[in-house]
């Protein structure tokens, strides 16, 4: 059986406060419409990168403030349940993690914005985490780790949508 560790709710102010913010822009050759439909899509990002291995929607559609998801990486390493507090249709989406399968993260959450870009869409994509007491300096050490797996994510758009 799993054990859960709960973490703290956060708003849309911790994407300026967290003790770590990974944000990266990128101009897709795909119409925003089209990176919305795969954002909300089953598998969403997963279908992005290898380093997500799947994407659960826990709520009926239609998704809105409220709406909670079950995100695993690869082998299981890690499995987070979120809850979407923020939901613009078509344009923008936030969540932070209600409780994880590891103890990692005090607080946790992520910000997709998809808006008309000069080759299609312009997608940003943020990231957000602040480590519990027994994690922060191990997260503070492994930073350049965590930015570059959070750019090969969101890069996996750049692949997906060619």
């Amino acid at each position: 059986m799993t054990h859960w560790y709960p973490l703290e709710p956060c708003d849309e102010s911790f994407f300026s406060t967290a003790p770590h913010v990974y944000t990266f822009v990128q101009d897709l050759p795909a119409s925003p419409e089209r990176v919305w439909a795969s954002l909300v899509a089953p598998n969403s990002v997963a279908d992005w990168t290898p380093l997500l291995r799947s994407i659960a929607w826990t709520s009926p559609r239609p998704f809105g403030v409220g709406t909670t998801r079950t995100v695993v990486l690869p082998g299981r390493a890690m499995t987070i349940r979120e809850y979407f507090f923020r939901w613009e249709e078509g344009r923008r989406f936030s969540f932070y993690g209600l409780e994880a399968n590891r103890p990692l993260f005090q607080r946790f959450a992520e910000d997709y914005i998809v808006e008309e870009g000069p080759s299609g869409c312009r997608f940003t994509w943020s990231f957000a985490l602040e480590g519990t007491s027994k994690t922060r300096l191990g997260l503070n050490a492994l930073s350049p780790v965590n930015a570059l797996n959070f750019r090969t994510m969101a890069h996996g758009a750049s692949r997906y949508f060619k």
